[in-house]
């Protein structure tokens, strides 16, 4: 039996069914308004087509939740369009098509293990890890010295991602990313 959520508890990430549809909340807020009742104002992912709507609801509606299926794989390798994963217990692989992946592709490397999500068998989502690190193939020299300014330069990643860095930054660094924000966190 599913969960079933009060909309006044969503929070990022929480997967729900409305109107046969699938969505995750990919932004909730809390608003109170002086007169009048409360409500919740979210931004929500359809996991299914990736469209994105926002939507405002009572905090007393209830949902139920969506039996969301984690599936841990390691990316293969890349054929063409599509992208080949390898799940871990089964050793079955399945490609997947960079509309399934979306954002994920920026930090995802060969051999990297990533959570595959899927609902009734249907894939929409894959989550790097929380942090990767990458190896700097491409970017300018830069100027030692000059570590005070938060001044940034692009550097291109060993997956072909483009991503600022720090100034000291230099090829064949390897940095670690926060993939939940897309940023360079540190040098390795």
């Amino acid at each position: 039996m599913a969960e079933v959520y009060m909309a006044g508890d969503f929070r990022n990430g929480t997967t729900f069914e409305m109107e046969g549809n699938v969505y995750k909340v990919v932004e909730f807020q809390h608003v109170k308004p002086g007169k009048g009742a409360a409500f919740v104002r979210t931004k929500l992912k359809n996991v299914i087509t990736g469209a994105v709507l926002e939507k405002t609801f009572n905090p007393s509606e209830k949902y139920p939740g969506a039996e969301i299926e984690k599936r841990e794989m390691q990316y293969l390798y890349k054929d063409g369009d599509l992208y080949y994963f390898m799940d871990n217990e089964t050793y079955e692989q399945i490609p997947l098509n960079e509309d399934q992946i979306g954002d994920a592709l920026k930090y995802i490397k060969e051999n990297m293990s990533v959570k595959i999500l899927s609902y009734k068998g249907k894939v929409f989502s894959v989550e790097p890890p929380m942090f990767v690190e990458l190896e700097v193939t491409y970017t300018e020299p830069g100027f030692s010295g000059n570590t005070s300014t938060t001044a940034g330069k692009p550097a291109t990643l060993e997956n072909g991602y483009e991503i600022s860095v720090p100034l000291f930054i230099n090829i064949g660094d390897v940095i670690r990313i926060d993939t939940r924000t897309g940023e360079y966190m540190e040098r390795i």
